[in-house]
């Protein structure tokens, strides 16, 4: 292991922070602001579920061409490719809102965005590893959660902020989302001009010899065949993708609900309202649970907690069946219950992440570990898609109860994993909390 040293440390100071601030804020943008953006232009609840949930099919899919990544080109040069595509994915979504089929041409451009950012994670992951010495690499996973983190504030919470006081001020939802996601492209353009200066060329960055493309194929083949040869691997693939069943359909309407007209079972809410109740207020909460989570994992381990966990996770989405029977006015009673919800989860999904973690190790395991994390994407992707159907179907507040009925099968996958009493225990567990999920 290489000494780390004053000079490399301040070095990375300059891009490990605003790298990791680049790679959420367009997840946030696509998966999260999307569905907000939509509903303000009265898209309605089955379409939006359906059609922003098939966004999450790049990190489904990524672990296929990740070995591309590998191998072409270095990992600055993808970095850099991928932050120039999501500016101007972004610049696209933001011309095309004004058009009457606003929604055919915004949704191609968001496919743009998704593909460059699962691609971006891909190569700013890689170079993280390539530009840091270990040391380095343990001593900024809280530095490079933390920008992960304010990315998707900045995401879910002061863009929509800024489109809902657009909105006012143009009087026109339009215009106010057009002109937020063309400052999100400005942003991200400064950004990748940034970087073209502040990214470092390090020597090992470089392309990685293949005898040819068929063998490339043949490891990629290998890696995917010996993980499906794994010992519980199908107890492993449920809990992948049932463990976050409830909070998969959870988290495509509770922010529908907060916006609907109060004559429809929602809420309510003003767009600054839930750029506050979420990017902020949620996002905090969310970090402080995965903080928690991780430091109780490294005093006795994922399997002493694993019960805890997936009472975390799932119990507290309860807080919406409160707020649909109630429907409350105060917006501290909205904002008390999306903090207790987003800390469950937060504290739960701890679990998640040590898990892939340890079903992953063994000679492959970081080919392994992206194959879990996009069976994850799976298992919110699939559930998402239906959610807006079943919503419109049956009215919030009988579709917030069966999202309790849906957490379900993750009580029962949890219980059924076997789990090393051990593992999780130590600064591994600390470093995991505050993974991005």
């Amino acid at each position: 292991m290489s000494e780390p040293t004053r000079s490399s440390t301040r070095g990375a100071w300059r891009w490990v922070p605003t790298l990791y601030f680049a790679e959420g804020l367009p997840y946030a943008i696509v998966i999260l602001v999307s569905v907000i953006m939509y509903k303000r232009l009265d898209v309605s609840n089955t379409e939006i579920a359906l059609y922003t949930s098939w966004l999450y099919l790049p990190w489904v899919i990524k672990p296929i061409w990740s070995p591309i990544v590998d191998t072409v080109s270095t990992k600055r040069f993808w970095i850099l490719t991928t932050q120039i595509l999501i500016g101007a994915g972004l610049a696209g979504v933001a011309l095309t809102i004004p058009t009457s089929d606003f929604f055919r041409y915004s949704l191609a451009f968001m496919w743009l965005l998704a593909f460059s950012s699962a691609t971006h994670d891909i190569s700013a992951d890689g170079f993280y590893m390539l530009g840091l010495n270990d040391h380095d690499q343990a001593w900024f996973v809280g530095i490079r959660s933390t920008f992960y983190r304010l990315a998707m504030i900045s995401g879910q919470g002061l863009l929509v902020m800024l489109a809902g006081y657009l909105e006012s001020r143009f009087d026109s939802v339009q215009t106010g989302w057009s002109i937020t996601l063309m400052v999100a492209a400005g942003i991200y353009i400064l950004v990748y001009l940034y970087h073209t200066r502040a990214l470092p060329r390090p020597d090992s960055d470089d392309p990685r010899t293949v005898e040819s493309f068929g063998h490339l194929l043949r490891e990629t083949r290998d890696a995917f065949t010996s993980f499906f040869r794994k010992t519980h691997v199908v107890v492993a693939l449920a809990f992948f993708l049932l463990y976050r069943l409830g909070e998969a359909q959870l988290v495509k309407m509770a922010p529908l609900f907060l916006l609907d007209a109060r004559e429809a079972g929602g809420l309510a809410l003003s767009t600054g309202q839930v750029g506050k109740v979420y990017g902020i207020v949620g996002v905090a909460a969310l970090t402080a649970g995965g903080i928690l989570g991780g430091l109780m994992a490294a005093k006795k381990g994922l399997k002493y907690w694993l019960g805890w966990m997936v009472v975390a996770i799932n119990l507290p989405n309860v807080v919406y069946v409160f707020l649909s029977y109630v429907t409350p006015e105060s917006i501290l009673v909205v904002n008390a219950a999306v903090a207790v919800e987003q800390f469950g989860y937060g504290f739960g999904f701890t679990a998640y992440m040590l898990y892939m973690i340890y079903f992953a190790d063994g000679p492959c395991k970081t080919s392994h570990f992206a194959i879990c994390t996009g069976f994850m994407a799976l298992g919110m992707m699939l559930p998402g898609m239906i959610s807006g159907w079943i919503q419109e179907s049956i009215g919030y507040q009988l579709f917030f109860v069966w999202v309790l009925v849906a957490t379900i099968p993750g009580f029962i996958v949890a219980y059924l994993i076997p789990v090393d009493p051990e593992f999780g225990k130590g600064e591994e567990a600390v470093a995991l909390s505050t993974s991005e999920p």
